[in-house]
């Protein structure tokens, strides 16, 4: 087995290391959003791991806290020379070593899938990557079943409360950071009874990202996909993951006429959260969860 030279240390990122990681994390082909740092250190300033080979960096993690039981390992990568020398490994470790005592998840490539086993994790399900074109032509579209209002307009309480169907633990935090990103759309759906749904879209190194988008019906989805993609350029390529699940995202997705990019495989380390993946029509994100 590869061992790490003592010249090797691991320490918490500062948000300019974050940024650091997003770079790499694009080069890899990963396609962050332009602004997704400041939301992802918010949500767990300690939670960001970099691995330093004399003095400079070489490999990261991260394994953010969520509440108080739950945890998601993401960004994890290591420099394409300095791979194969055990600088994964060591993070790896120390990911799991700070989320000890959590129900952990991840969103691993089907083919790591055996490696992150050895752990202890097991798969969940699937995710499925979906790309499409923003359409400004609405023809075919469901007709409004709800209000659409932006989402900082509706209370604090309501957002988090719906948020937590689809999460397994409170992360307010986050959330304030990642609807107030620049350039991002944030929709909720609002009928008298309160929030049914919400979706945000973020500009991307490539396009725009939907995520999350949660709904209490596949109707409502579809009108805040459609919403999203209207405040988008016309013909900008926008991704969308969702839970292989899903049966009606799946519907959704195939009667926008979008193509599957890729899958990750949704694994945890201790029992399967209990969310409600009838209302996910897209994850927030693979690096977060």
């Amino acid at each position: 087995m590869p061992t790490t030279p003592e010249q090797f240390a691991i320490r918490a990122m500062t948000p300019d290391d974050l940024a650091l990681t997003l770079d790499w994390a694009a080069r890899e082909g990963w396609n962050p959003g332009l602004h997704d740092a400041a939301p992802f250190y918010a949500a767990d300033p300690e939670g960001f791991l970099l691995g330093m080979l004399a003095g400079a960096p070489v490999a990261a993690i991260s394994a953010v806290r969520h509440g108080e039981g739950f945890g998601f390992i993401g960004c994890y990568i290591v420099k394409p020379e300095q791979r194969g020398r055990g600088f994964g490994l060591a993070l790896w470790q120390a990911a799991l070593a700070r989320l000890r005592g959590r129900v952990v998840g991840l969103d691993g490539v089907p083919a790591q899938q055996d490696n992150y086993r050895r752990s202890g994790f097991e798969l969940a399900y699937r995710n499925m990557r979906f790309e499409g074109a923003a359409e400004h032509a609405r023809a075919g579209a469901a007709d409004a079943v709800a209000a659409l209002v932006p989402l900082g307009a509706i209370p604090a309480a309501s957002l988090f409360a719906y948020d937590r169907h689809c999460f397994p633990e409170s992360r307010a935090d986050f959330l304030r950071a990642w609807i107030a990103q620049p350039g991002t759309v944030a929709l909720g759906a609002v009928r008298e009874d309160g929030l049914v749904g919400f979706g945000v879209a973020r500009p991307c190194r490539v396009g725009w990202k939907i995520g999350p988008l949660f709904a209490d019906s596949p109707e409502l989805a579809e009108t805040l996909l459609f919403a999203l993609q209207e405040r988008m350029p016309a013909g900008a390529p926008f991704f969308l993951d969702i839970p292989a699940c899903n049966a009606a995202a799946w519907a959704l997705v195939a009667r926008r006429g979008m193509r599957m990019a890729f899958e990750t495989a949704r694994m945890y380390l201790g029992p399967e959260p209990d969310l409600d993946l009838e209302r996910t029509y897209g994850i927030t994100s693979f690096e977060l969860g």
